[in-house]
């Protein structure tokens, strides 16, 4: 369990994040949606003890990740957006990395590798940037750790390859594993993300699950505009709008409308989902 109490931290006299309070639990693949700007990259980093809290704390089974206690560096994997093309092939580079997790095997990475289409003789200097993405992505995932934090994992990647990302994710991770994936790329992980935090500047928009989003919201397509409509946008043929889910109809989440939707609606969104009142 991860346990974000009051967290605050600035960059010099920029302030980033501020009174952030969340839990992150178990088996859960956490969304991380926002901005540019208002701190996911530095979210995780402060996760992954890459940082130093401000203010407030993070509690991940106990330990603050800050001090770099070697059980818990075991247990968390961080793939950053920007990767190092090495001058060595993929398989040798990986077994040398992957004496640091414990949990981490050979086997693991080349049938990662092999769903990914990517040739692990290959000096990784040598590569195409996707290849190379998808090279530090079955990395991550073979180290096969307790909480996973990705940051744009899709950026570079094909379409096909993206479909093998959420094929690798589901498959190759521990049922009880926390992730978290900060993307922009909304519609590459539109159906494997549960729950969505969505960050603004300096404060937590949404934190909650796709069950109690539907609950409260309604994405609907239609030709018609609902006079109720808190977000709308013009689509060939008719509108994607999102309403407030009066009378708790089904429907499928849009994560691009709804990131829309609480940020044209701040205040009202939050009010609705912390309960303080209804719509």
């Amino acid at each position: 369990m991860i346990q974000i109490n009051n967290l605050a931290f600035s960059y010099g006299s920029a302030e980033v994040l501020r009174n952030i309070s969340m839990n992150l639990e178990p088996g859960r693949i956490y969304g991380l949606l926002g901005e540019n700007g208002v701190g996911k990259t530095t979210l995780l980093t402060l996760l992954c003890g890459l940082k130093k809290c401000g203010a407030g704390t993070i509690d991940i089974d106990g330990r603050d990740p800050y001090r770099r206690d070697p059980g818990l560096l075991s247990e968390l994997c961080y793939l950053p957006d920007e990767v190092a093309p090495e001058n060595d092939r993929a398989a040798s580079w990986a077994a040398g990395r992957g004496r640091f997790w414990p949990g981490f095997t050979m086997e693991r990475f080349y049938e990662i590798m092999r769903v990914f289409e990517n040739d692990p003789s290959k000096k990784m200097n040598a590569m195409s940037s996707g290849q190379l993405k998808k090279t530090y992505i079955s990395f991550a995932l073979a180290c096969n750790t307790r909480y996973i934090f990705l940051d744009e994992p899709t950026n570079g990647l094909d379409i096909p390859s993206k479909a093998q990302f959420r094929t690798a994710i589901l498959k190759y991770t521990p049922e009880d594993s926390t992730i978290v994936i900060s993307t922009h790329q909304v519609r590459d992980l539109e159906d494997i993300i549960d729950p969505i935090i969505i960050l603004d500047r300096q404060d937590v928009l949404l934190n909650a699950s796709v069950e109690e989003i539907t609950s409260k919201l309604y994405f609907d397509y239609s030709s018609t505009l609902n006079p109720a409509s808190l977000y709308s946008e013009q689509l060939p043929g008719g509108f994607i709008q999102v309403y407030p889910n009066i009378g708790k109809k089904d429907c499928k989440i849009n994560v691009e409308a709804l990131f829309n939707t609480v940020h044209k609606n701040k205040d009202l969104v939050k009010r609705l989902f912390s309960n303080e009142q209804n719509i």
